[in-house]
C-alpha cells in the first residue's frame, strides 16, 4: 500500500510539472483539442494531418511483405514444381505432395518467428529462402523471415493509430489490411505468371521478388517522425511538439500546444488506473478487459476460418480442380479482397466497428457451413460452387473482419500500454494461427485426413463462437477519443451501451480536482 501511495504521489508531482511546462491553461487547451477533433470533418482532418496520413501509409507498407509471403508459402503446396522439389511421390493418382508434417512446419515457420520478432537482416533471411535446396533449409529461412514480419505487424497499426486524429484512425488502421491485401494480390499474380516455368526457377523467382521491399522501407522508417504519444509518455514534450509539426499540414503553434496538452491529460487519466507499463499491467484493472478484447478480436481473424478459406488454392487442387483453374480462381479472390478492403472504409464511417464485426463474423460462419453442406451433398460437381463461396467469404472478410481487427486492436488498447497490448494481441493471433495451420493442413491434405470441403463445418463453428462473444463483449469505439475510452472502461460500461453513454472527460476532471476550465480561460 505504501509503495502504491508513493507511486501515485510521484505521478501527481510529475503530472503537475508537465502541466507547468505546457502553461497554466493546460486543461483548457486539452479540452479545446478534443473539441476540435470532434468538430472536424474528414476532409478537414486530411488537410491538417496530410503528412501524418502519408507517413502512416508508408510505414504500413511493411505489411505488404508479410501478406506476400503468407500467400506464397501456402499456395506453393499446389505448385507442381515446388512439390517435385520438396515433396514426395505418392503414386499416379496423388502425384507429388509435401507431407502433412512438413506442410505444417512450413506454414507455421514464419508464424513462430513472428512471435519472437528487421529490415536490414531481412535481406539475408530472404537469401536463405531463395537458395534453399531442401525442405529443412526452407523451414529455417521461413522462421528467420518471420522474426522481421512479427515486428512490422505490431508496429504498423500502432503507429497509424497514434499519428492520426480520431476521425482518421479508422481509415489508416484498416489501411494496414489493405497493404496485406496488396501483398497477397501481388503474390497470387506472380505465382500465376510463373506457373508454366519449368524447373527450380518456377518457385525461386517468387521468392526473389521479396528483395524489392527492404531497402526502400529502411529509408522510409529512418526518416519517419516518432509517435508524439510515445514522446509524451517519455515526458519529452518539446520533441512531441516537433513531431506533431512534422506530421501536420500547417497546424498553428496554438493547435500543437492544445494537442500535446490533450495527450498529457490522457496519459494522466490512464496513470491513475495503471501504476506502471509492464506486461503484467495489461492484465490488471480496466486493462484486463481491453487485453481480452484485442486478443480475441485479432485471434478472431483466424477463428473466422481464414486458414481454410483465405488461401483456397491448395484446397481447390487437392479437391480435384485443375491446377491452372485453381490459381486463376485464387487470383480473382485476391482481387475481391482488395476491393472489399477499399469498400470497408465507407462502411466503418457509417456503421462503426461493433456492428460490422458482428455482422461479418456471422456471415462468414454461415458461408463456411454452406461450403461444408455443398461438399457433402454435391460431391465433385459442387467444387465450383464451393470455390465461388470461398471467393464470397474472402470478399466479406475483407469488407469486415480483416480491416476491422487492426482498427479495433490499435484503438481499444490504452495509450500507456498500447505497444505491449498490441504485442500480446499479435502473440494471441499467432498462437491460434499455429494451431489452425496444424489442423487445417491435416484436414485438407489428401494423404492425411482428407476432409476437403467438410472442413467448413469446423471453421464455421469457430466463427460462430466468436460471433457470440462479440455480441456480449465487443464495444463500439467509433468517434471516441482515447480519453473518453479510458473513462468508459473505468466505469465498466457494458459493451452494448458504449455507443450511447455520454462522456465528458474534462467535466470528470473538474469534479475530481475542483478545477474550473471557464475561469482559467477567462484569466
Amino acid at each position: 500500500m505504501t509503495s502504491h501511495a508513493q507511486t501515485t504521489t510521484a505521478q501527481k508531482v510529475a503530472d503537475r510539472e508537465l502541466e507547468e511546462k505546457l502553461g497554466q491553461s493546460a486543461l483548457f487547451e486539452a479540452k479545446q483539442a478534443t473539441d476540435d477533433e470532434h468538430a472536424q470533418t474528414v476532409f478537414q482532418a486530411l488537410r491538417e494531418n496530410r503528412k501524418a496520413v502519408m507517413w502512416s501509409a508508408l510505414i504500413s507498407m511493411t505489411i505488404i511483405m508479410e501478406g506476400y509471403d503468407v500467400v506464397l508459402i501456402g499456395t506453393f503446396f499446389a505448385y507442381p514444381e515446388f512439390n517435385k522439389k520438396f515433396g514426395t511421390y505418392y503414386g499416379p493418382e496423388t502425384g507429388y505432395q509435401v507431407s502433412g508434417p512438413w506442410q505444417t512446419g512450413l506454414n507455421q515457420a514464419s508464424t513462430a518467428g513472428a512471435i519472437v520478432g528487421s529490415l536490414g537482416v531481412l535481406n539475408f533471411f530472404i537469401l536463405v529462402v531463395f537458395l534453399a535446396n531442401n525442405v529443412q533449409v526452407l523451414l529455417g529461412g521461413e522462421i528467420l523471415c518471420g522474426l522481421s514480419w512479427g515486428v512490422f505487424a505490431t508496429l504498423a497499426p500502432a503507429y497509424a493509430s497514434e499519428v492520426c486524429p480520431t476521425n482518421l484512425r479508422g481509415y489508416m488502421t484498416t489501411y494496414v489490411n489493405l497493404c496485406w491485401a496488396i501483398g497477397q494480390l501481388l503474390s497470387a499474380g506472380v505465382l500465376t505468371a510463373c506457373l508454366d516455368i519449368q524447373g527450380e526457377w518456377g518457385y525461386r523467382i517468387p521468392f526473389a521478388i521479396q528483395w524489392i521491399w527492404p531497402i526502400p522501407l529502411m529509408i522510409i522508417c529512418f526518416f519517419a517522425p516518432e509517435s508524439p504519444w510515445w514522446l509524451v509518455r517519455a515526458e519529452r514534450l518539446d520533441e512531441a511538439k516537433l513531431s506533431i509539426k512534422r506530421l501536420s499540414g500547417g497546424k498553428t503553434d496554438e493547435q500543437i500546444n492544445n494537442q500535446v496538452a490533450m495527450m498529457v491529460h490522457t496519459n494522466r487519466v490512464e496513470a491513475e488506473e495503471t501504476s506502471g507499463s509492464s506486461y503484467l499491467d495489461c492484465f490488471k484493472g480496466m486493462n484486463l478487459r481491453r487485453t481480452e478484447i484485442v486478443c480475441v478480436v485479432f485471434a478472431g481473424q483466424i477463428l473466422s476460418g481464414s486458414t481454410f478459406a483465405y488461401t483456397p488454392t491448395y484446397f481447390f487442387t487437392s479437391a480435384g480442380l485443375p491446377v491452372d483453374a485453381s490459381f486463376y480462381l485464387s487470383l480473382g479472390a485476391k482481387g475481391f479482397a482488395f476491393i472489399g478492403t477499399l469498400l470497408s472504409w465507407g462502411l466503418i464511417t457509417r456503421w462503426g466497428r461493433r456492428t460490422l464485426y458482428m455482422g461479418g463474423m456471422g456471415s462468414l460462419s454461415l458461408i463456411l457451413i454452406i461450403v461444408g453442406i455443398v461438399s457433402v451433398t454435391a460431391g465433385t460437381p459442387g467444387l465450383w460452387a464451393a470455390g465461388g463461396l470461398c471467393v464470397l467469404w474472402l470478399f466479406i472478410y475483407s469488407l469486415t473482419i480483416g480491416p476491422l481487427a487492426y482498427s479495433i486492436v490499435s484503438e481499444t488498447s490504452s495509450v500507456r500500454l498500447r505497444p505491449l497490448t498490441v504485442v500480446l494481441a499479435r502473440v494471441a493471433y499467432q498462437i491460434v494461427n499455429i494451431i489452425s495451420q496444424f489442423l487445417n493442413t491435416y484436414m485438407i491434405n489428401p494423404v492425411e485426413w482428407n476432409w476437403s470441403g467438410k472442413s467448413g463445418f469446423f471453421w464455421g463453428g469457430t466463427a460462430f463462437v466468436v460471433f457470440v462473444w462479440s455480441y456480449f463483449r465487443l464495444p463500439e469505439i467509433k468517434d471516441r477519443t482515447y480519453e473518453e475510452l479510458d473513462i468508459l472502461f473505468m466505469k465498466k460500461v457494458p459493451a452494448r451501451k458504449f455507443a450511447d453513454v455520454h462522456v465528458d472527460a474534462y467535466e470528470t476532471l473538474r469534479s475530481e480536482e475542483g478545477l474550473d476550465i471557464e475561469t482559467k480561460a477567462s484569466h
